[in-house]
């Protein structure tokens, strides 16, 4: 039992030195269990592998079962019970989750070490192996074989920070409050896309049908088809490049936006004309549109500058921006656009315009246009939310990881 210093950020009343235990000394780290022999899934047990512990939350989703038998027999050492930790040691590792009564009875295989706390508090410890300093251990210690792994000799040497149990009952509240801030977005955020994806395929109209499935009340007239070279037209504005330093827009692959970086003088693209930017317009990189580098252009876009490979184009008053933003997600229109970018692979592969221009839409009225648009938007707007949330609050769980543990 050796002293340690104190953590640079602690609850109020706190003061003492913290201790390092190592984890044999406060739980009984059990055999790891084995592959069931019954591979029918016809039982009642279920039987948890890595796969089944969520990354972020932790939370056990069961999905294979196993027989009363094997349970109660050759699998009987590895029988969970409520708050048991269990800790991957084999191919992923270090995923780490506790035990609910929910998912027993339940067994588990060799590539998960059970944890049984004997002092200190659950939440505190696994806190902990979640922790950076669990993580620097497992990135130093694997064996390497045909995956990486962890002997139950090594998890049971780990050192662990130790203050007193008050404090470790308050760290481990305040990280179990954290933890389930962080799910409750990651929930909402992962429903929001599933529902996302789904209206993407219900609210326009699939292959041979000119009505989509779903749509809003007061709406029914037939979809037309229209090739874009009747719905958009070259947009430019050249300018002479700057040779003081200037902003340009880059396009993300896989339809994922727009992103801003900063040439800096001297470095200019050896070009007389570079072109200037506008809101509003379809953009897309030439060289990367096989992999669906397309993009909507808003006002923190315009006025910065882009190369001959980034054509913009302005929409027709038939066609509103905000409609076909969500149009170009299409799987039919990303696989256009590899189709008329021939060549091999990389900046070889040049997309022609003349032939993207002959692809068809189907195009509903100006004002059903503004409504799925508003109603795909508003989606959006919730997902940027929820993603924000996420990344502020796990941002505040890492520093406090870094602070709050010696």
């Amino acid at each position: 039992m050796v002293e340690n210093k104190k953590p640079e950020v602690r609850f109020n009343g706190f003061n003492n030195a913290w201790e390092q235990r190592k984890l044999s000394e406060l739980t009984s780290v059990i055999t790891k269990g084995t592959t069931p022999l019954d591979k029918s899934g016809n039982g009642d047990i279920n039987f948890i592998k890595i796969e089944n512990i969520d990354s972020c939350s932790g939370e056990i989703i069961p999905e294979m079962k196993i027989t009363e038998a094997e349970h109660n027999g050759y699998l009987k050492r590895s029988q969970l019970q409520e708050n048991d930790i269990l800790f991957s040691i084999a191919g992923t590792l270090g995923r780490v989750s506790i035990v609910k009564s929910s998912v027993l009875p339940a067994n588990t295989n060799q590539a998960l070490a059970i944890i049984r706390t004997k002092e200190g508090d659950l939440s505190y410890l696994t806190t902990v192996l979640k922790g950076n300093a669990v993580a620097e251990f497992i990135k130093k210690n694997p064996t390497i074989g045909a995956q990486p792994n962890l002997s139950l000799e090594q998890v049971g040497n780990l050192e662990i920070p130790y203050p007193s149990v008050a404090e470790q009952e308050a760290i481990g509240e305040y990280f179990s409050n954290l933890d389930h801030l962080i799910t409750l977005h990651q929930r909402e955020y992962d429903k929001i896309q599933k529902i996302k994806k789904s209206m993407l395929h219900k609210m326009f109209p699939k292959e041979g049908s000119n009505v989509p499935e779903i749509r809003f009340k007061g709406f029914t007239g037939a979809w037309e088809q229209r090739k874009l070279s009747e719905l958009l037209e070259k947009y430019e504005d050249p300018v002479d490049t700057p040779s003081d330093g200037y902003e340009r827009v880059g396009i993300r692959s896989h339809a994922k936006g727009t992103f801003h970086s900063y040439v800096e003088e001297g470095k200019a693209l050896e070009a007389a004309k570079m072109h200037r930017v506008a809101a509003d317009k379809f953009i897309l990189n030439i060289t990367f549109a096989w992999e669906h580098a397309v993009a909507i252009t808003d006002e923190n876009d315009a006025g910065k500058l882009v190369s001959h490979r980034f054509p913009q184009f302005s929409f027709d008053e038939k066609l509103k921006s905000h409609f076909f933003k969500y149009l170009m997600l299409d799987k039919k229109f990303r696989e256009y656009l590899e189709l008329c970018s021939p060549g091999g692979a990389g900046r070889n592969r040049v997309l022609k315009i003349s032939d993207m221009l002959k692809y068809e839409i189907s195009l509903p009225s100006i004002d059903e246009q503004s409504k799925i648009g508003e109603y795909f938007d508003a989606l959006d707007d919730l997902i940027t939310l929820h993603q924000r949330e996420l990344e502020k609050l796990k941002n505040v769980k890492k520093s406090c990881l870094e602070k709050m543990f010696v």
